[in-house]
Formats: structure tokens, C-alpha cells, sequence
């Protein structure tokens, strides 16, 4: 089986998975970091969640008077995100980030929307920083698995990444979708190559 096709089967199998896990993390609250399934469609294949232009100029308005306000640049961060302008937010978590340098959930979401901004090579770069802040961060190391298994087809590497998280945390969401995204893993690589915990 060809290396191609090993990525799109896992991909099969674990996007509802991931995508699941991505939902129902978002509705419990902000602060947790998407884990990217895959990188966002052409335009206009899929329809973009709508940007809370209200909440862009009320938390713009408090940067304007504070620019200092790494809380509310991390939010204006947040919210350009959730409306998928992934270089907007990428230009939010950058200043958040150097106003507070150790912050690691807005570390792992700049790896995650420059991942969503097709570079693949900067979302892990960014998830090495998270994880020299927070060596046990399970969102980010399940990020970290995504993104080199479908940014960078590299399989064992993400295989890894999963079994840290199921590892660290079993019993968390992230946890399970990383063994399950282990178990697609090892579906369609039966030869065996990366296999589960």
C-alpha cells in the first residue's frame, strides 16, 4: 500500500473521530485548542463559520486603549480563529505569545492555524515550543500527531505522538481520540507498522 493511500484511509477513519473530539471539546469552553483533522477545504467547498464581527471590534477597541492585554489579544486570537481567518488569528496568538511567552494552549493554537494555513514545517516547530513549555500537554501532542500524519505522512512519527497521549491521559478526550486514531492506524497499516498502545 502506498504511503498516499495509508494517509487517506486513516484519514477516513479518523476524521469523524477527530472532528468529534474537536466539537465537543469546543462547546465546553475556548481555552482548548482544535485539533485539526485535516487542512480546511478549497474556498467554497465547505461553508465558513461566521466571524463575530462584534466581538472582533469590542476586544480591538481594548487593545487599542491596552496593547499590552495578552488576555484580550489571546481572545481577538481566539475568535478570528473560530471563524476560520486562520492568518488573522495567526497574527493574535504571535502578539499573545510575546506577551506571554509560557502561555502553551495559545502556543498549540498558532501551531494549529499555521498548520490550517498549509504549513505543516511551522505547526511543528511551534508544537516543539509547547512542548518544551508543557512536555505532557495532551492536546498538544495529539496536535502534533495530526499534523505529521496528515501534514507530513508521516505515520510512525504520529503514532508516537497518540501514544504519549493515551499514555499521559487514557481516560480524557484526548486520549481517546488518540487511541482511536491509533486503532485507524492500525487498520490500514496491518504490515506492522505503527501499531496501538
Amino acid at each position: 500500500m502506498k504511503a498516499e493511500s495509508i494517509v487517506f484511509a486513516l484519514a477516513g477513519m479518523c476524521f469523524g473521530v477527530i472532528l468529534g473530539w474537536v466539537l465537543g471539546t469546543g462547546q465546553a469552553g475556548r481555552p482548548v485548542p482544535a485539533a485539526p483533522a485535516a487542512p480546511p477545504q478549497a474556498a467554497g467547498t465547505t461553508q465558513q463559520p461566521p466571524l463575530d464581527e462584534g466581538r472582533v471590534q469590542a476586544l480591538t477597541t481594548i487593545l487599542d486603549s491596552d496593547p499590552k492585554n495578552a488576555g484580550a489579544a489571546l481572545q481577538l486570537a481566539n475568535t478570528y480563529f473560530d471563524g476560520a481567518r486562520y492568518t488573522d488569528a495567526i497574527t493574535w496568538y504571535e502578539k499573545a505569545l510575546a506577551l506571554d511567552p509560557k502561555n502553551v494552549d495559545a502556543s498549540t493554537d498558532l501551531g494549529v492555524s499555521y498548520y490550517y494555513t498549509n504549513q505543516a514545517d511551522r505547526a511543528l516547530t511551534q508544537f516543539d515550543y509547547s512542548l518544551g513549555l508543557d512536555a505532557r500537554h495532551t492536546k498538544t501532542l495529539l496536535n502534533q500527531g495530526i499534523v505529521l500524519a496528515f501534514g507530513k505522512e508521516n505515520l510512525e512519527g504520529a503514532a508516537a505522538s497518540w501514544r504519549r497521549v493515551v499514555e499521559i491521559a487514557p481516560d480524557s478526550a484526548e486520549g481517546q481520540a488518540a487511541q482511536r486514531a491509533l486503532e485507524g492506524v492500525a487498520a490500514a497499516h496491518k504490515n506492522g507498522t505503527p501499531q496501538g498502545s
